[in-house]
């Protein structure tokens, strides 16, 4: 696989800036001029839309298919944190190892958990496989972490400072560091080509910021991500029983969310593999429900239908004209603590956007 272009680096020639560990701040000394460490930060989340913008005012990156994460790291403490603020630290050994080596006394870093292919290519199904699958206990030894952000640096808070600023510091932090920890490069150039060329290598798509921004938790639009294959997340709400099938699954029955009800989008019955359809089975088989939690008018026959807290990663091409998901593969089941985000309709499924 051809390497993605690299920027030109922001300190070409600097050396890195690195820090001792602080001691722990004397509460007689209140107006010590730092910045009190969040405890969580709510990430920043990119808009999807369907073409990059261009111009000189963004940048870009890949996009990493895999948990996001947070990195607190305090006078050698590490806690590394899912997007929904779950404490994750245990099941990701290398990436806490590789921060308390990083030769600062404080920082929060914002990036991707991911597990690589042969080709250097992140792969979601390597990633859950590592932790067990949906509620494993396992730890993701070979995870490691794609840092995009640093939101707060050495006792500073540093998210009001503009994108580029905060890049500098994160750069400076990670050259010439070895480890699970490695800087998500940001590309210069036209963003349609750059979109074109992670299409092209088989990558999930790109992220497009905008790189005078400050750091604003929520989606605002200063974000943007444009994807190559639409991968969602939507919620079981049963499968079609096979007697021939991978254990006993001819397809699992999707719903998307649409205000306060669950919508069927389709079903999906490839992607996954022997073992995982046993799985899925005896996990759909302890939800059970009598009643279908959605609208169905189809003529499947042999349908069990769940209560719908199973939530899957879908892969898919498109939207078929009466709101059905159009060459659907399963990629794996999202954790709760990872608070995944069920597609939700604003209108005709082909106008749906992530919640």
């Amino acid at each position: 696989m051809a390497k993605s272009p690299r920027s030109k680096p922001l300190l070409a020639e600097d050396k890195p800036l690195r820090s001792r560990a602080r001691k722990p701040r004397d509460p007689a000394q209140p107006n010590l001029p730092f910045d009190p460490m969040p405890a969580r930060v709510e990430p920043c989340l990119a808009l999807l839309k369907p073409r990059p913008p261009v111009g000189p005012d963004w940048l870009y990156e890949i996009k990493w298919d895999g948990y996001r994460i947070a990195v607190h790291l305090n006078n050698g403490n590490v806690r590394i944190l899912t997007r929904g603020g779950h404490d994750w630290t245990q099941r990701f050994p290398g990436i806490e190892d590789a921060a308390k080596r990083l030769g600062v006394g404080s920082a929060i870093l914002d990036g991707e958990a991911v597990v690589l292919d042969e080709e250097g290519r992140p792969d979601f199904g390597r990633l859950q496989n590592s932790l067990g699958g949906r509620g494993g206990k396992l730890t993701a030894g070979n995870a490691i972490m794609y840092a995009f952000d640093l939101l707060y640096f050495d006792g500073y808070d540093i998210r009001g400072m503009e994108l580029t600023s905060r890049r500098y510091f994160l750069q400076s932090l990670l050259k010439g560091f070895e480890g699970e920890i490695r800087l998500s490069e940001a590309l210069d150039g036209d963003g349609r080509e750059i979109f074109t060329a992670a299409c092209d290598h088989g990558l999930e798509g790109i992220i497009a910021k905008y790189k005078d921004a400050p750091y604003r938790s929520g989606r605002f639009g200063e974000w943007i991500k444009v994807k190559c294959i639409q991968s969602d997340s939507f919620i079981v709400v049963g499968y079609e029983h096979s007697m021939v099938a991978r254990g006993g699954i001819g397809s699992l029955l999707l719903a998307a969310r649409k205000g306060g009800d669950w919508v069927y989008v389709g079903s999906v019955g490839t992607g996954f593999s022997e073992k995982t359809a046993e799985q899925l089975r005896k996990m759909l088989d302890t939800i059970k429900s009598k009643k279908p939690p959605v609208v169905y008018s189809g003529r499947r026959k042999n349908l069990v239908w769940v209560q719908p807290t199973l939530i899957a990663e879908i892969e898919y091409r498109a939207w078929t004209h009466d709101g059905k998901l159009r060459h659907a593969s399963y990629k794996g089941l999202r954790e709760v603590q990872d608070n995944a985000a069920v597609y939700e309709l604003d209108g005709p499924a082909s106008n749906g956007s992530l919640a």
